[in-house]
């Protein structure tokens, strides 16, 4: 698998050498965009990648030459290496990246996939994001934390996120950095309170809560 995120105002060689970064691959100056390709299409198809992820493809502005060129070099990209492509974006629908000739052609060779955040209402659903909560805890290399912490707290941590993984990672994360710069290595539900989230998750929370840290 490779995943690389869309530079802003990407051109086709920043975008193929995002590619090459990835992969671990030396660039310099001395090579040109059809260099850098070639070496990513060659070294891909020699790994066998089967999944390629390309995300923040919003970030293509295809009525402009740079953007129409990169998204020329996505479609080529996809057309060399034998993997599946999946573009991640924000608000695709209504971004310039699906208008034109350009556009035609991505919609006709994409299906798209819409994620919302993740429910808490069914049996079904708590288990999804239980075992999310459950993954990310696994992730902590915290000396005191107790296992289980932040599973026992799944529900608080939906209801604190509103269901978005991005805002439970940066929560997680957050508190995690604090545990460590303060010396206490565990997180608890008191510092997963005081920690401060995204406007969105911040807006949608349910519960109250004291101050936060800054």
């Amino acid at each position: 698998m490779l995943f690389i995120s869309v530079p802003p105002a990407a051109t086709p060689k920043m975008l193929v050498s995002e590619f090459a970064r990835f992969l671990g691959m030396p660039i310099t100056d001395r090579l040109n965009q059809t260099q850098i390709t070639g070496a990513v299409c060659d070294l891909l198809c020699e790994l066998g990648t089967q999944l390629v992820l390309v995300d923040d493809v919003h970030l293509l502005d295809t009525q402009r030459r740079a953007g129409a060129e990169t998204s020329d070099q996505l479609k080529y990209l996809g057309e060399r290496i034998p993997a599946t492509f999946v573009y991640s974006a924000i608000n695709v629908e209504t971004s310039s990246l699906l208008s034109g000739v350009r556009g035609a052609q991505i919609a006709g060779r994409f299906k798209i996939f819409r994620h919302r955040p993740l429910a808490y209402a069914t049996e079904q659903d708590r288990a999804v994001w239980d075992d999310l909560v459950e993954a990310m805890e696994n992730l902590l290399r915290l000396r005191a934390h107790r296992p289980g912490t932040l599973v026992k707290h799944a529900a608080y941590l939906h209801a604190r996120t509103a269901g978005r993984i991005g805002s439970l990672s940066h929560l997680i994360r957050e508190a995690a950095l604090i545990a460590l710069t303060e010396g206490a290595e565990r997180i608890t539900k008191q510092l997963l309170r005081e920690v401060e989230l995204d406007a969105a998750a911040e807006t949608q929370a349910r519960p109250a809560r004291p101050a936060r840290r800054k």
